[in-house]
């Protein structure tokens, strides 16, 4: 039989295709460059916040870092000042009971020029400017 008679997953999109270009494109190595680049660049911007003053909720190690900025209200204004501005995009979470920011560095193209105007960008919205 053929499986699409077996299940209804037949119009699923073919998740695993982008991992296998991926690796057709960049080869093993290079995507593992990719990766671990993209966790530096995280914990660059993490320990940038942090410095700023900005309360960094986890142990940065992957591509993620988790924020906030006092209050859960307060928390929640930065996001949506953030992401009004356009200069980058940061969702928001829940973080062990917290309303938090989270961060996710994962483009090949992220450069060290959009990470400086990314922190810019994050310290100006906590502000409220």
């Amino acid at each position: 039989k053929d499986p699409i008679d077996l299940t209804t997953d037949g119009s699923r999109r073919a998740r695993g295709f982008d991992v296998w270009a991926a690796l057709q494109s960049l080869g093993r190595r290079g995507l593992a460059g990719l990766i671990d680049r993209n966790c530096d660049q995280a914990a660059w911007l993490g320990a940038d916040l942090q410095r700023a003053g900005v309360e960094v909720l986890n142990e940065v190690v992957l591509n993620q870092v988790v924020v906030a900025f006092g209050s859960d209200a307060r928390t929640k204004a930065t996001i949506g000042r953030l992401q009004k501005a356009g200069e980058c995009w940061c969702g928001g979470t829940r973080w062990r009971g917290r309303e938090a920011m989270r961060i996710s560095v994962s483009s090949w193209a992220t450069t060290q020029a959009d990470l400086q105007r990314t922190l810019k960008s994050i310290l100006q919205a906590a502000e409220g400017s």
